[in-house]
């Protein structure tokens, strides 16, 4: 999955919602470069696909929802029992809500900030002890929507854009202490979350047609980036935010228009 090899081998990284699209990515990606690999998401049977076939002894699948406030201590606890230390995080779970800000509910804007700015920061707090010690690194998946604006996002754009505060912060305030903190801003990509839009050329038009590189991410395109990011490689870089996005992000907005 990774053109290079990274020095891995030895090292542990926690995982958030891998058991599916970029987060299982990510998982194979640093199996394939020798890690321990914790994969933490709600329901098992995922997350044990996530890490079928590789060495049981550098796997640890943990059915966890970051949503809830307990939950990043006890796993950070978790994976520290298991492989005693902990090197690389990678804040990958997310949900999506879209639409009119009017129609949305209380409790829909309570969960889905809940999963993308609670998760992170407690997540954060759990973990950053652990990095400290090992002068490890953090990478939030965060998305080229907590750059700028969309139409009927607006909630889950305010929750991307508290990712970035999170990570540019927590670079300054970290980065005497050895502990890197850096993102990666995916745009639209093929998951389970848009698989309806992969089925249905006419839906999936508007998305490709904002994007340089003439079609959609798929999760393997995000993998290398956070490896790189978490490598020695990418020792001098950390408040960074890296646009993973296939040149979305490079546009004015305006469409693209082929001329003849």
């Amino acid at each position: 999955m990774t053109a290079n090899a990274y020095p891995f081998t030895g090292k542990t990284v926690l995982i958030t919602g891998g058991g599916t699209g970029i987060g299982r990515a990510i998982a194979r990606a640093f199996l394939d470069n020798g890690a321990n690999v914790a994969v933490a998401g709600r329901r098992p049977e995922p997350l044990g696909e996530t890490v079928a076939g590789y060495p049981a002894e550098r796997a640890l699948t943990v059915v966890s929802d970051i949503a809830e406030p307990t939950a990043a201590a006890t796993l950070v606890a978790a994976v520290i029992e298991r492989f005693g230390m902990l090197d690389v995080v990678v804040s990958n779970a997310a949900g999506y809500v879209g639409g009119d800000l009017t129609a949305l509910a209380t409790s829909e804007w309570e969960t889905l900030r809940a999963t993308n700015v609670d998760g992170l920061f407690h997540l954060a707090q759990a973990a950053l002890p652990a990095l400290v010690a090992s002068r490890g690194n953090m990478v939030a998946i965060a998305s080229v929507s907590g750059l700028a604006g969309d139409w009927g996002q607006a909630a889950y754009n305010a929750t991307k854009h508290a990712v970035l505060g999170f990570v540019r912060s927590l670079a300054l305030d970290y980065g005497d202490r050895g502990v890197r903190v850096n993102a990666v801003a995916p745009a639209f990509t093929l998951t389970d979350m848009t698989a309806g839009f992969a089925d249905s050329p006419q839906a999936l038009a508007p998305f490709v047609n904002r994007i340089a590189l003439g079609r959609p991410g798929m999760p393997e395109d995000m993998a290398p980036a956070v490896l790189f990011l978490a490598s020695p490689d990418a020792a001098y870089i950390t408040g960074a935010v890296l646009s993973v996005d296939g040149g979305t992000s490079a546009s004015t907005g305006q469409p693209h228009i082929v001329t003849p």
